[in-house]
C-alpha cells in the first residue's frame, strides 16, 4: 500500500490526536527549565534548584509506568482528566511559591514530587491511539515516525520558549503556568480525541491483561526496553561530553550547536524512517539501528575539532529518532492489547532512566579519563543493547494480526 504523511493525517481523527498531543507535551519542553530558573531565583541556589529539577523528573519516570497502567485499565477519557488538572495546579502552585523568595524548601520538594508523580503519560497514551486508529502497519510506521520527530522538536522549542519567557518578563514562573495551561488544554483535548474509546482494548482483553504478571511484559519487550535505555544512556553521555569538549575548544556554550545538529540529524531520520519501505522487521530494523547510533556515536572520539564533532553529531542525529521509533513500533507489536500505553510508558522510563545515568557517569569518567576514550565508552551502551537481539522475543503463540480500529 503506497502511503505517506498526508495519508496519516487525512485518517479521521488524525489532525485532532496530534494537535492536542502537540499542546500538551509542549509543556514538558516548557516546565523543567522554568522549574530550575524559578527556583533558582526564589532560593538563590543551583545546588537546590539541581536537587528539586532532580526529584520532580525522577518521581515522574518512576511512576510513569503505574500512571500508564491506569490508562489501560480505565480508558483515557476518565484517566486523563484527574492527573492534568491534578498536575497544573501543582504548577501553578509552585509558580506562586517561587514568585518570591520566603517559602520554605521544604514545601518546594513536596509540590515538585507531586508534580512528578500527576504528570499525564501523554506520549504512551498517544502512541497507543495511533496504533489503534491506523489499521495499516506502514502508516502506523510513518504515524510514529513523525509523533517522535514532533515530539524531539518540542524538547528544542519548549527550553527556549522557557528561556524567552524567563528573559523578557524576569518571571520564570510564567513559564510553570504557561506549561499548566498547556497540559491542561492539551490532555483534555487528547482524552475528547478519543470519544468511543477508539484505543481502548475490549473489556475482556483488559482484564487479561490486569492478571498477567508485569514481569512477563517486561519480558516480551526487553529488547525495545534495552535500545532506549542505550540509546538514553549514549545521547546522556555525549551532552555532557559535549561541552567539555566545546570548553576545551573555545567556550562551553558552544554545545549548544552539537546538541541542535545532533537534533536536526535525528529529525531527518526519524522522516526518513517513515517516508521509505522497510522489508526487514522490526526487531532486526531496532538491532540494526542501535548497532549504527553506538557506530556513529563512536566516531565522534576521533573528531580533532569542534566542527567536525558537530558533523559527527548530526550523522548520528540521523539513527537518534528511527531508534526510539522502531522501539515504539516493536513495543506495540509485542505487548498485550491491554497493556500498549504501560508498555510505552517502560520505554520511556528506560530512555530517561539511561539518559540520568549515563550523564552523570560520563561526569565521573570526565574528570578521570581522557575526552577520546570517554566518548567511544558513552557508545558502548547502545552496542550493548544488541545482546537482547540475539534471540527471537517473540513465539508463534505471541503473534498477533495488525491493531484494527476500535471505534
Amino acid at each position: 500500500m503506497s502511503s505517506s504523511y498526508a495519508t496519516v493525517l487525512r485518517t479521521p481523527g488524525a489532525v485532532r490526536l496530534f494537535g492536542a498531543a502537540l499542546i500538551g507535551r509542549l509543556s514538558y519542553g516548557i516546565v523543567p527549565l522554568s522549574l530550575l530558573l524559578a527556583v533558582t531565583g526564589a532560593t538563590g541556589s543551583y545546588a537546590r534548584a539541581g536537587w528539586l529539577t532532580a526529584l520532580f523528573a525522577g518521581s515522574n519516570v518512576l511512576l510513569s509506568p503505574v500512571r500508564a497502567g491506569l490508562v489501560d485499565r480505565h480508558g483515557p477519557r476518565r484517566a486523563l482528566p484527574p492527573m492534568a488538572a491534578g498536575y497544573a495546579l501543582v504548577l501553578l502552585a509552585l509558580a506562586a511559591a517561587t514568585w518570591r523568595p520566603g517559602v520554605p524548601y521544604s514545601a518546594l520538594l513536596a509540590l515538585a514530587v507531586a508534580a512528578g508523580v500527576l504528570a499525564p503519560p501523554l506520549g504512551p497514551v498517544t502512541r497507543a491511539c495511533w496504533s489503534a486508529l491506523l489499521s495499516d502497519p506502514e502508516l502506523r510506521r510513518r504515524a510514529y515516525s513523525l509523533d517522535t520527530v514532533a515530539e524531539e522538536l518540542l524538547y528544542v522549542t519548549g527550553p527556549l520558549s522557557a528561556g524567552l519567557i524567563a528573559a523578557g518578563t524576569a518571571r520564570p514562573g510564567l513559564g510553570l503556568v504557561l506549561g499548566a495551561v498547556l497540559v491542561l488544554s492539551g490532555t483534555l483535548a487528547l482524552a475528547a480525541s478519543v470519544r468511543g474509546g477508539p484505543h481502548q482494548v475490549p473489556v475482556n482483553s483488559r482484564a487479561a491483561a490486569g492478571r498477567s504478571h508485569p514481569w512477563r511484559l517486561l519480558s516480551r519487550i526487553r529488547q525495545p526496553l534495552a535500545a532506549a535505555a542505550g540509546a538514553g544512556a549514549g545521547l546522556g553521555a555525549f551532552g555532557l561530553l559535549a561541552v567539555v569538549f566545546a570548553q576545551r575548544h573555545g567556550q562551553a556554550a558552544d554545545a549548544a550547536w552539537v546538541e541542535a545538529a545532533l537534533a536536526a540529524g535525528s529529525a531527518v531520520g526519524g522522516l526518513a524512517l517513515g517516508a521509505l519501505d522497510w522489508r526487514a522487521p522490526a526487531r532486526v530494523r531496532l538491532a540494526v539501528l542501535s548497532a549504527a547510533f553506538g557506530g556513529a556515536l563512536a566516531l565522534t572520539a576521533v573528531a580533532p575539532t569542534f566542527p567536525l564533532l558537530t558533523a559527527a553529531a548530526a550523522l548520528a542525529g540521523l539513527t537518534v529518532a528511527p531508534t526510539l521509533t522502531t522501539a515504539y513500533l516493536l513495543t506495540d507489536e509485542l505487548a498485550e492489547p491491554g497493556r500498549r500505553t504501560r508498555a510505552g510508558a517502560w520505554v520511556n522510563a528506560c530512555f530517561n532512566a539511561g539518559s540520568s545515568g549515563g550523564t552523570a557517569l560520563a561526569g565521573l569518567l570526565a574528570e578521570r579519563l581522557p575526552l577520546s576514550l570517554c566518548l567511544v565508552l558513552a557508545a558502548t551502551p547502545a552496542l550493548a543493547s544488541l545482546a537482547t537481539a540475539r534471540t527471537r522475543a517473540t513465539t508463534p503463540s505471541d503473534s498477533r494480526p495488525p491493531v484494527t480500529p476500535r471505534v
